[in-house]
């Protein structure tokens, strides 16, 4: 339950930043019908905050509210993350070309810093995982803020942030994925800090493509799987 002295204000923030985490790892299904009631018990928030709460997440895009039918998670079909792994591609790659511009020296170091950290990490879950935790440790975050263009900073860490940690959760788990991307995360950085804005670009849109090509096959496979099943079981419905 959420601390009773906390304010509603602050409720609701604590309450969307539970209910954020729940959508970004699946807990609640995509086009899932979000239950106010049900919401309310399950995570332990008041109806205030929680309404609140969920505003603010069809501000991130994560919820859409259905006329008549209330509030459900966004659902990733292949025509919206293709449409998202566009824009991503062409504002990353922006990004990374003013970071090799504007970021400092200090500001490169901890980019380093950050991706030792994550190698390790990704050799303690034995190469499955490579998912980042949200701000001040997630590599993409932090090269949007380098870029200082407050434009790219407001859609790439603010307005479509929690929209795209949700697209990279599905990648983060693919195995064959979770080193190349780091070692890829590794030459954009030192692309940066040879301050080669044309490089870092460059190396961030393929990182990107890449990333869209693995989720667009592995997408691809779960449809082929989904219409299988339902043909095998209308073949089972009709010989009875």
């Amino acid at each position: 339950m959420l601390a009773p002295h906390t304010t509603e204000g602050t409720l609701a923030d604590v309450a969307s930043t539970r209910l954020t985490q729940a959508i970004i790892t699946g807990e609640l299904l995509q086009g899932q019908k979000l239950n106010e009631a049900d919401l309310a018990e399950r995570y332990g928030i008041g109806r205030g905050p929680l309404r609140e709460a969920l505003r603010q997440l069809e501000g991130m895009r994560l919820v859409r509210r259905v006329p008549h039918a209330g509030a459900r998670v966004v659902t990733l079909d292949r025509e919206m993350m293709a449409d998202l792994y566009a824009v991503r591609e062409a504002l990353e790659g922006m990004a990374c070309r003013m970071a090799a511009q504007r970021m400092t020296d200090n500001e490169i170091a901890h980019l380093q810093h950050l991706l030792t950290k994550h190698g390790e990490q990704i050799e303690a879950a034995e190469g499955q995982i490579y998912f980042q935790n949200e701000g001040d440790f997630d590599f993409h975050y932090q090269i949007a803020l380098g870029s200082r263009n407050q434009m790219l900073i407001d859609l790439l860490a603010g307005e479509l942030y929690q929209l795209l940690r949700m697209c990279r959760y599905r990648t983060s788990r693919l195995a064959k994925r979770t080193r190349p991307a780091l070692q890829q995360h590794h030459q954009i950085v030192d692309a940066i800090a040879n301050r080669d804005g044309e490089l870092a670009e460059m190396l961030m849109r393929r990182h990107i493509s890449g990333a869209w090509k693995s989720i667009n096959e592995m997408m691809m496979e779960e449809e082929h799987d989904s219409k299988a099943i339902t043909y095998a079981r209308s073949k089972t419905a009709s010989s009875r």
